[in-house]
């Protein structure tokens, strides 16, 4: 829903300029910042729905303002950096961000990957029924059909769909979606849940390998396009 506050911080002029007329365009409004200290205060005065972090910061770290924002808030986080190496995202959002996007990045993409985590944020009750590209995943009905064929999914190939298809959009980390599907005691156990995803996706791709509803962030996690 446009018209949200969306806290942004990064110390590249630039890329502050850039981010303001993407979010902007996108209908929100902008909270420029442009150190760790600065959106800290901005967020603290006047309550953004999400905030979008550089990871490279003049005064401290933007994983530091996420363990601090996390600490008191609930707000979507997206961490924003040119660092495209799986430790560091892993270490973004086990610090409390929902999401990671590296730059550059698609102005189209960023928009996107914001309606996500606000829709996720903003979500009261999981939605009865997701269409996407052909596909209906029909929670209430705990049924999935693809171009009005049905998919039979084994009871655990349907929650992990569920899961993540009612977060679409959202990156799902291994954790978080062993945990969801599984329990916590299977938190660690991501051979199980590569396995259960190969045969998901075969399941629904339907003999055509170009047709991706779930896609991987290497190392990390998975995501279900919106």
């Amino acid at each position: 829903m446009a018209g949200e506050r969306i806290l942004v911080c990064d110390d590249d002029p630039q890329i502050l300029r850039a981010l303001r007329l993407v979010l902007r365009g996108a209908g929100y409004e902008v909270l420029a910042t442009a150190t760790a200290e600065e959106a800290l205060d901005r967020a603290a005065i006047a309550g953004p729905h999400a905030a979008i972090v550089d990871l490279m910061l003049p005064d401290r770290p933007g994983i530091e303002v996420c363990r601090e924002l996390r600490a008191w808030s609930e707000l979507p986080i997206i961490v924003l950096s040119a660092v495209d190496e799986e430790e560091t995202k892993i270490a973004a959002l086990q610090s409390g961000a929902d999401d990671y996007v590296t730059k550059p990045f698609g102005p189209g993409e960023l928009v996107a990957r914001v309606q996500a985590v606000l829709r996720r944020a903003g979500r009261a009750e999981i939605e009865p029924r997701i269409e996407v590209d052909g596909l209906v995943v029909d929670i209430a009905a705990h049924a999935v059909t693809l171009d009005g064929e049905e998919i039979h999914l084994t009871p655990l190939e349907f929650a992990l769909l569920r899961a993540l298809a009612t977060n679409r959009g959202v990156l799902m980390t291994h954790r978080k979606l062993l945990t969801e599907v599984w329990g916590p005691e299977y938190a660690d156990a991501t051979p199980l849940l590569r396995t259960h995803l190969a045969n998901l996706r075969r399941k629904l791709s339907n003999g055509d390998e170009q047709r991706r509803f779930i896609r991987t962030d290497s190392g990390v996690g998975y995501r279900f396009n919106a």
